[in-house]
């Protein structure tokens, strides 16, 4: 099978039960942005050290998998009375990043300030992570305001932006590096 079909080269392409759109549907825009972020995990996978974050990169290498899961959830335009076997994105994937979460910040001393994305290299991998599944986020929001989608998605993205900036700080304090404080730039004349 050839990788290109040139079925997209108009500038359109197919969703889940063959309806074309145009790539700049914001369908694509929320769905692209999930494997935008897959691919960025990915990354960061690569970035972290086996022995201190064989824990962390099991997690997010599950949780690639639940992006796929989400990618072709978004994908699906006749949400919730699809005739296609498609998977589903569920609240209960939520769910099993919240006790991750806790687990991973019973590691981390209490936020004092607020933490400018920086510290050590993996832990910039990480936040760059999280902004880009907050954008996701955004995008799958911006998509629900125009067609229906499965609700569990939005709670999927919000939890897992949320554990990625707890991996970023778990980062920096397993590489003995101090969060960023965000401190106010004095105005310059």
């Amino acid at each position: 099978m050839k990788i290109y079909t040139r079925t997209g080269d108009s500038g359109e392409t197919g969703l889940i039960g063959g309806r074309r759109v145009s790539k700049a549907d914001p369908r694509i825009a929320a769905y692209g942005a999930v494997d935008e972020l897959n691919s960025a995990i990915g990354m960061a996978v690569c970035a972290l050290d086996d022995g201190k974050f064989s824990d962390l990169k099991d997690v997010l290498t599950g949780v690639q998998s639940d992006l796929f899961v989400v990618g072709s959830d978004l994908a699906d335009p006749d949400y919730p009375d699809s005739k296609y076997s498609t998977p589903r994105t569920t609240r209960e994937m939520a769910s099993t990043l919240e006790p991750i979460i806790d687990r991973f910040e019973a590691e981390l001393e209490p936020i004092t300030f607020f933490i400018l994305p920086g510290g050590s290299a993996e832990a910039c991998a990480l936040h760059m992570c999280r902004s880009i599944g907050r954008r996701a986020e955004t995008q799958a929001v911006a998509l629900s305001k125009a067609e229906a989608i499965n609700p569990a998605v939005i709670v999927y993205l919000n939890r897992l932006a949320d554990l990625l900036f707890v991996a970023a700080r778990l980062a920096n304090r397993r590489q003995g590096v101090p969060d960023v404080a965000w401190k106010k730039r004095r105005q310059q004349q």
